[in-house]
């Protein structure tokens, strides 16, 4: 289950994808996001799978590896669909007691299953294909204009590069610290709730002196390289838009403008 989890992974691969410039990728990954809760009908969402479908094959990366993101929130999806259903008043097509099943709730719970489901993968994808160091970059550079109001946007970038590079890290730590506990007859799965809270102390101290030792390495690391912030640091390799990265951007335009244009003339036929 933890080796699933592949948000702050980076999959290495020649791909048009890998080459674009972070900026494109971030902007493109919160359009996406954003159009899966504006474009709210079934064509909507058959546009947005189309979308998603050519980028993860622009990509590269495999759509088993992708797909293996999806199974550390089953649980949390499962309670998200479930709820919307039965929460949801309507037309009633099956009821025992309180709980009853609506035509609305079917249809709502399909479309945040849907929302869920894409958001991940979009998300997913801008790290699979993006370096720790592409994105701090990136993500620099987007949010430049607010140094002008004493805004640490080095720092605030810097950080969330960091977590994201330590993701995949203490995930690796904390399969090995498990299964080293296993082998000492740690029990992580018996019991009621409260009991495995309590089994997962075994596995959470070490976790934790563990991050606090690599983040004190980090920092000393960092000191001795004479790191003092953003301040006057260039750049190795300057961010710069080339051809493939103005083709991206025509490509995200059409995307919304037919998204929008579907919204709008759904919205007259009345299809859901």
């Amino acid at each position: 289950m933890i080796r699933d989890i592949t948000i702050g992974q980076y999959y290495p691969a020649d791909s048009v994808l890998h080459r674009l410039d972070p900026r494109v990728k971030f902007i493109g990954t919160m359009v996406y996001i954003t159009s899966l809760f504006v474009l709210n009908s079934w064509t909507g969402y058959i546009l947005a799978t189309f979308f998603l479908a050519g980028i993860i094959l622009a990509s590269k990366v495999p759509f088993g590896f992708i797909v293996k993101g999806l199974r550390p929130i089953v649980l949390l999806l499962m309670i998200t669909v479930f709820f919307n259903i039965i929460f949801t008043s309507g037309e009633v097509l099956w009821g025992f007691g309180i709980i009853k099943i609506t035509k609305e709730g079917l249809i709502l719970g399909a479309k945040m299953g849907i929302r869920l489901i894409y958001l991940i993968i979009g998300s997913s994808l801008m790290t699979l294909t993006t370096t720790p160091n592409q994105l701090t970059d990136g993500l620099e550079r987007l949010l430049g204009p607010l140094n002008k109001i004493k805004v640490p946007v080095h720092e605030i970038a810097m950080m969330m590069s960091i977590a994201l590079r330590f993701i995949p890290i203490l995930l690796e730590e904390t399969d090995k610290i498990m299964k080293a506990q296993i082998a000492r007859g740690a029990d992580f799965e018996s019991g009621g709730l409260i009991q495995k809270v309590k089994n997962m102390v075994p596995l959470l101290v070490p976790l934790f002196v563990s991050a606090f030792r690599r983040a004190n390495d980090l920092a000393l690391a960092m000191e001795a390289r004479c790191y003092h912030g953003g301040s006057g640091r260039t750049q190795m390799k300057p961010l710069k838009y080339d051809r493939n990265d103005v083709i991206a951007y025509i490509l995200l335009t059409v995307y919304l403008g037919v998204g929008i244009g579907l919204r709008k003339y759904v919205g007259i036929w009345g299809w859901i």
